[in-house]
């Protein structure tokens, strides 16, 4: 199934193949990530330079040794330009060994600095930024592109300058030793050179294109292998890969063609050396029967011209080289290039205490019609606990996420004891608000690791104490007790199980603002009694925001605060919200845990 290398598969233009093309100015931005390793790399370059220059003197002492010694039989000459050539092939051995001892330090440093930057670039980029990129597309920028990069800067620039260089220094002597030919090889690279630019216009584009699908590739290798029990549940598995197929067909169907470019341009490469090498050959005989050149002088023209073949024929790899690294380069600024919406302040709160308000509060995602949330306002007092209640969409995960900042208001202002969240530094806000999520996320480390994650000098008492509150103590049975692994995303433990380890994650610190989004939705009966229970401990010492659909969840609080369509309509205690609301009673309606003795507690 072959692609059309000029087609969108994305149908969004801003997203087709180049668009976004910088050209090579994308890879001189990326200069200064060799700067730590200038020193280096003037050796290398500089041993680079000799070696050419070695390689290009040692055919001449070879003409010497043809049109004198040899040609006069004169031995005691022969002897020190013998050695002379051997000390030059000598030499251009140890200079080459140095160019790639002190290169590979550099481009090895270089990749490493880079993918730091674009990690730590993720990490500070908002929630909205990851919620519009596909995963596999990050991942490929991170892994792939990152190489190709590397291999490039590394190698790739040094070469194409050596061989510019090379080339330069071999024709200007090839003129001097005898001038016709010399302009019958410099007439040789008029045909290079213009297939040469016509290469990377096309070449580009295609290559933007291969790599944008392998993005999206990596991206259902991902989701299938996080999703692997839904799709076995489902009996979807035929349907992934027919997916997977055909996403995989279109990439095979654009490397062809870029494969089929490549293939046309290197092999044009590889002929004219050859074809000039045979007519220099025919030509330079002819001359020599004349008596207008030496033996020597053409024995020495040829070694040179075939010195020419290899920096020609592998002009194309390196410009095929460069133009994927151009691609690459254009894809991890996009990247680097991205302002994060949400930074933070300076301000730190010495002695906070959680007085968390909502002052006119409106949240309206980029781009959208109406706002997701609109004048909200809501006092939560210290050591207070507020449960949000709402039908679903109304807004409740959105409110909750504005705390800890992993969004931010398009108007009014979330403030922590009379700061405003944005001028405080975000370590510091995150230091006082922790947040439990509906779906926990569990890392592919040990269960220690996880639960450490913001607090990495827990003691054991402390973690034991979380767990407790948590009601997770069953992490001490598993295997390896608090080291044992739990696979990515957790998928060896049960959704409750997952549940309590956040929650005991959320807890550890001791936050003076806890944040809980329906994090007990995947407990049993008995298991969310005792986890409520153990919660209205941890919540009279600190400040709560707790998003419930149970009416035994919101028990946990002091008042309800009812949103509708975005805003909060009423906020009051339960037992007077259930007896006079009622869009709030037929909210809690279908909960197996309402009686009418709860509306009195």
């Amino acid at each position: 199934m072959a692609s059309d290398p000029d087609q969108d598969p994305y149908g969004d233009p801003d997203r087709r193949p180049g668009a976004r093309r910088l050209s090579w100015r994308s890879l001189w931005r990326l200069r200064s990530y060799l700067r730590p390793y200038v020193r280096v790399l003037i050796v290398s370059w500089v041993a680079a330079f000799l070696g050419i220059a070695a390689g290009t003197v040692i055919p001449l002492v070879g003409k010497e040794i043809i049109d004198g010694p040899v040609r006069h039989g004169d031995l005691g000459a022969l002897l020190p330009l013998g050695l002379l050539a051997l000390g030059l092939g000598i030499a251009e051995a140890v200079l080459t060994f140095v160019r790639r001892w002190s290169q590979i330090g550099a481009v090895l440093g270089l990749e490493t600095a880079l993918r730091d930057d674009l990690y730590g670039q993720l990490q500070r980029l908002p929630m909205s930024f990851h919620g519009e990129w596909q995963s596999g597309q990050l991942l490929s920028r991170a892994t792939t592109d990152l190489s190709t990069i590397r291999r490039f800067l590394g190698f790739g620039v040094l070469f194409l300058v050596m061989n510019v260089i090379q080339l330069t220094a071999v024709i200007i002597v090839l003129l001097r030793m005898y001038w016709p030919l010399g302009l019958l090889v410099t007439a040789s690279a008029v045909p290079i050179v213009a297939i040469s630019l016509r290469f990377e216009k096309r070449y580009i584009g295609i290559s933007r294109q291969v790599q944008d699908q392998q993005g999206d590739l990596a991206t259902l290798v991902e989701e299938s292998a996080v999703g692997i029990r839904t799709i076995k549940a489902f009996g979807r598995r035929r349907h992934l890969y027919e997916t997977f197929d055909d996403t995989a067909r279109k990439i095979h169907g654009t490397s062809l063609a870029k494969v089929r470019l490549a293939s046309r341009f290197f092999t044009f490469l590889e002929v004219v050396p050859n074809v000039t090498l045979a007519m220099v050959l025919l030509l330079g005989a002819l001359a020599v029967a004349h008596g207008s050149l030496t033996i020597g002088t053409l024995v020495a023209f040829t070694t040179l011209v075939l010195q020419l073949v290899w920096p020609v024929a592998s002009l194309g790899y390196i410009l095929a080289m460069g133009q994927e690294a151009m691609t690459s380069a254009d894809r991890v600024i996009e990247v680097l290039d991205t302002v994060p919406e949400i930074t933070g302040g300076t301000r730190v709160i010495e002695e906070p205490r959680g007085h968390l308000r909502f002052e006119g509060v409106e949240f309206r995602f980029p781009g959208g019609d109406r706002p997701v949330l609109r004048d909200v306002w809501l006092d939560v007092a210290p050591g207070e606990t507020v449960a949000i209640v709402g039908a679903t969409g109304s807004g409740k995960t959105t409110l909750t996420a504005l705390v800890p900042r992993l969004c931010d208001v398009t108007a009014g202002r979330v403030t922590i004891d009379g700061h405003d969240v944005r001028d405080l530094s975000l370590p510091a806000l995150r230091s006082v608000v922790a947040t439990a999520f509906e779906e926990p996320t569990l890392f592919s480390m040990s269960v220690r690791e996880n639960l450490t994650l913001g607090h990495r000098h827990a003691t054991d008492d402390d973690i034991r104490e979380a767990l407790e509150i948590a009601q997770a103590t069953f992490a001490y049975d598993l295997p390896w007790g608090l080291d044992t692994r739990i696979g990515e995303q957790g998928m060896s433990l049960s959704g409750g199980q997952r549940q309590r380890l956040a929650l005991a994650r959320a807890v550890l610190g001791k936050p003076r603002i806890l944040v809980l989004d329906d994090t007990l939705s995947a407990l049993d009966v008995e298991t969310e009694a005792l986890v409520e229970e153990a919660l209205r401990r941890v919540l009279a010492d600190a400040t709560g925001l707790v998003v419930a659909h149970r009416a035994s969840t919101v028990l946990l609080a002091d008042r309800v605060a009812l949103l509708r369509d975005g805003t909060i309509t009423h906020i009051g205690r339960h037992p007077d919200l259930l007896s006079g609301v009622p869009e709030y009673r037929a909210l809690l309606a279908q909960d197996a845990d309402l009686d009418p003795e709860q509306a009195v507690r």
